[in-house]
């Protein structure tokens, strides 16, 4: 794949390769909560001449996918490379044959919000006070409190 003159490749993480907890944890602080979902989901990597993205997909019903874990180097952020995780799980989705792909994220996520009505999906729920019942330390972006879950769906 190619963004804004980045060559770079997503592909399936492999057994016995390190898990990169950096990258994961710039979209959840929580270890033990990322070594619950990274153990029972698949870990594509986005790669080009180093290690630049991240995207968890886990089975959460019959005929559900959840994309549990999306994040992208801080320095490469904002150049097209976090849509194009989004796309190819989407697709990645669709060869599963599951009819339906969810994601959650903060309430105070602005952009990520934004990033996936970008890419079809459409607001579904809202899991009151998520973040404060499942994480120790509270979570604050764009001077905002992180609070809920907004919950949203892509019928594929």
């Amino acid at each position: 794949m190619e963004t804004k003159d980045i060559h770079y490749n997503i592909r399936l993480l492999k057994d016995g390769e390190e898990i990169p907890y950096d990258l994961l944890m710039l979209a959840d602080p929580s270890r033990s909560i990322i070594d619950d979902y990274v153990k029972r989901g698949k870990v594509y990597i986005c790669e080009s001449t180093e290690l630049i993205g991240i995207y968890v997909l886990l089975r959460t019903r019959p005929n559900t996918i959840e994309l549990v874990n999306i994040a992208v180097r801080e320095d490469m952020q904002g150049k097209g490379i976090g849509k194009n995780l989004v796309l190819h799980a989407i697709q990645k989705s669709k060869e599963e044959g599951v009819k339906t792909i969810e994601v959650g994220t903060g309430n105070s996520s602005i952009e990520q919000i934004a990033l996936y009505q970008k890419c079809g999906f459409r607001i579904s729920g809202v899991d009151k006070d998520f973040f404060t019942k499942h994480y120790e330390e509270d979570i604050f972006e764009n001077g905002i409190k992180c609070v809920d879950m907004i919950r949203l769906s892509l019928d594929l």
